[in-house]
């Protein structure tokens, strides 16, 4: 299968190499912007690759990074930088590196507290953000919910064994999954060793680095934050129905915070939608229409 995107790298200020999944227009559309995307806590840019398709196909350019500490980014040596405001100045310093003024955010779980974060810190960067299965109150259940899985140790796999982990621990989010939906989801999380096998592709620090109660702290300042960025460009938050991550009620607060911002609702998908469904792909659609 033909690669559909280039390597980018560049470099934080903390002298990291950072990489990112640089998906081009597609031959003869003209440009219309850049999408920057944003995964979740354990998760990395592949995870955007059928949005990416979706979306180069229609002219834009679309950079789905790795956070630092996951996939093809470096791995930090001081783990207290793994957290949303530094996440959000590798975003600034990505788009410096491309002389790129603004962009549209497609955040999606952690990827929305950076984009959150990335709007108080830098707010003439992002021209319009995507908001997915993600909100400034997070329900404990829920966290406590990840935290059961995440970040514990796993032991080496192949691919078989790998799928089926996925599916353990999936399967509430993702109740239409096919066996081989879960081995492509395999082939996102996990990298190959030396020996074959495979292991988790993220460094355990990004889960033990992360406080739940700091969130909770942070609530009234995230919601200041997401007015703030509602107020200013088009937003598009995106719920899965089944997602306990991002309460029915939360999702809907945030998307009358203004005129500007809509929500829309995933069938049959908890956290996170992968935003390649009709109903997220529309939307997304929509919003970039919106750009200005």
């Amino acid at each position: 299968m033909t690669q559909s995107y280039q390597d980018l790298y560049w470099n934080s200020t903390d002298g990291l190499r950072l990489h990112a999944r640089d998906h081009a227009p597609r031959a003869g559309q003209a440009s219309r912007g850049t999408v920057v995307c944003i995964p979740g806590l354990t998760r990395n840019g592949a995870d955007f690759d059928a949005l990416a398709d979706v979306l180069a196909g229609v002219g834009w350019r679309v950079i789905a990074v790795d956070l630092r500490g996951r996939a093809g980014s470096e791995r930090a040596q001081d783990p207290s930088s793994y957290n949303p405001r530094t996440y959000a100045d590798d975003m600034v310093a990505l788009l410096r590196s491309q002389h790129i003024d603004s962009a549209v955010f497609v955040g999606t779980s952690l990827g929305v507290l950076v984009t959150i974060t990335l709007a108080s810190r830098a707010p003439q960067t992002i021209a319009a953000a995507v908001l997915n299965d993600a909100g400034p109150k997070v329900p404990r259940e829920a966290l406590a919910r990840i935290g059961k899985y995440a970040g514990k140790p796993v032991p080496p796999m192949d691919l078989q064994q790998a799928a089926a982990y996925m599916g353990t621990i999936g399967k509430a989010a993702f109740p239409r999954y096919t066996v081989e939906d879960w081995r492509a989801m395999a082939l996102r999380t996990f990298r190959q060793r030396e020996d074959g096998m495979l292991e988790l592709d993220y460094d355990p620090a990004v889960i033990r680095t992360t406080r739940p109660w700091v969130l909770w702290l942070l609530r009234p300042v995230l919601w200041r934050a997401v007015r703030g960025l509602t107020a200013r460009v088009p937003v598009l938050v995106v719920r899965g129905a089944l997602s306990d991550i991002l309460p029915a009620d939360v999702a809907r607060q945030m998307a009358a915070t203004s005129p500007r911002a809509r929500l829309v609702e995933v069938p049959d998908v908890g956290h996170a939608p992968m935003l390649n469904e009709p109903e997220a792909r529309d939307a997304i659609l929509a919003l970039l229409d919106d750009v200005r």
